[in-house]
């Protein structure tokens, strides 16, 4: 059986009709050999119309959990056949309950590999337009025992005491465009910067002399 019948048999209403029968003959209200109401009476009680319960009786006797008799009516057959088919629709709505998860998890999955791929695209040509000639941006790359580590941009004052812009911080394979006055400086940040060339060279210096 598909899993779109599944579903389907597992939301009908003549469905649900038939496993409560089942769970009240498998607890044992309902005993063997006695007889269900008749469908007119079952129908009022479940407030459905007779052929609904019809279908449930049917796939009840599909089951051998009761006989339908003709002019004797509907009578319990076997409450160890009523013990199965209960935990038959009990496993199948609990295979029904996971794939409907894990459908939505599929979803999930889709989506956010649709929103990584797309931040990726923008990285790259964000990456791409800093490294144009249109900026002509330098990239420097902060050493292990540059005197910037630990420090913020705005801490350093870099565009004050240096005459360059900080434009992006590379690392690895991310880049934070445009950082703000409180980014703190890591090791091995590229950080990329435009400026003149005196303001490029004094900038290396500033990242590189040790303070004294």
């Amino acid at each position: 059986m598909g899993d779109y019948m599944i579903r389907r048999l597992t939301s009908s209403r003549y469905y649900k009709i038939a496993v409560d029968l089942a769970v009240r003959i498998a607890s044992g209200k309902i005993p063997e050999g006695e007889r269900l109401k008749g469908r007119s009476r079952l129908s009022t009680e479940y407030n459905v119309s007779p052929e609904t319960i019809r279908r449930a009786i049917s796939i009840l006797a599909e089951s051998k959990v009761v006989v339908v008799k003709v002019g004797s009516g509907i009578e319990v057959a076997s409450k160890k056949n009523a013990i199965a088919f209960v935990r038959n629709f009990r496993e199948v709505e609990k295979i029904t309950e996971l794939r409907g998860h894990l459908a939505e998890m599929m979803e999930q999955k889709a989506l956010l590999e649709e929103q990584i791929s797309s931040l990726t695209t923008k990285i790259i040509d964000q990456y791409g337009y800093l490294r144009s000639n249109l900026i002509d941006p330098v990239e420097f790359l902060v050493a292990e025992d540059s005197p910037i580590i630990g420090k913020s941009i705005g801490e350093l004052s870099i565009w004050q005491n240096t005459g360059v812009t900080v434009i992006g911080i590379v690392q690895y394979d991310d880049m934070l465009i445009s950082p703000g006055p409180f980014y703190k400086f890591n090791p091995n940040d590229g950080v990329l910067v435009i400026g003149d060339d005196k303001s490029i060279k004094t900038f290396e210096s500033f990242i590189t002399e040790k303070k004294g």
